[in-house]
């Protein structure tokens, strides 16, 4: 299970072919530790993934090599069961008049854990998707507004960093994959666009 494909890590790049679809067990089971020093693969696994987020959020790469958009990418996603993914955060700073496309964060964390979190719950207002499911799942999905990562970077240094809003509702799903969980398991099924009034919806 924790195997990494010879076939993905030979490849030049991670193409929508290669990430897992739902229904693969992969998806559904608790991903392992990583331990360091990493090892070329994995670290050749979490290189890929990452400039998959990169050219995926390209608009003319990522119709040459169609690829949906995504700002993170998890290992149980392309078939390794270790505890890592790789996150490409956008934000929008304000200069004047104009508005400027920064990064918030770009990098492959290992091992992550949310280490605190607040009792005020957030959501996208237009709900959740992922690589790893075709068509959407409409609705809500409630998450901590506020959280604390605990991570290891690629060197094997401890980091915490602390998030809120969209940032730490990507963080959130990413680090869900890793425990088996899915955006959808924590929708509603009966009533998955009512929210009460004190939830932050994100647009």
């Amino acid at each position: 299970m924790n195997q990494i494909s010879s076939l993905l890590y030979n490849k030049n790049m991670i193409l929508m072919k290669d990430i897992v679809r739902v229904g693969d067990p992969v998806l559904r089971a608790k991903a392992e530790k990583v331990s360091f020093p990493l090892d070329a693969k994995t670290k050749e696994l979490g290189r890929k993934m990452l400039e998959y987020l990169v050219v995926s959020q390209n608009k003319e790469e990522n119709e040459k090599y169609g690829l949906r958009p995504g700002v993170g990418l998890a290992g149980p996603q392309v078939g390794a069961s270790l505890q890592m993914a790789a996150l490409l955060i956008p934000e929008t700073e304000k200069e004047g008049q104009e508005e400027k496309e920064t990064i918030f964060f770009k990098g492959v964390i290992y091992n992550p854990k949310i280490v605190r979190e607040s009792a005020k719950r957030a959501a996208l207002e237009s709900g959740e998707g992922c690589l790893s499911k075709d068509d959407d799942v409409p609705g809500i999905v409630l998450r901590a507004d506020k959280i604390t990562v605990e991570y290891d970077d690629e060197n094997g240094k401890h980091q915490s960093i602390r998030l809120k809003d969209y940032p730490a509702i990507v963080f959130q799903h990413e680090i869900d994959h890793l425990k088996g969980v899915l955006y959808y398991d924590h929708i509603n099924e009966l009533d998955p666009w009512t929210v009460s009034d004190d939830v932050v919806l994100i647009k």
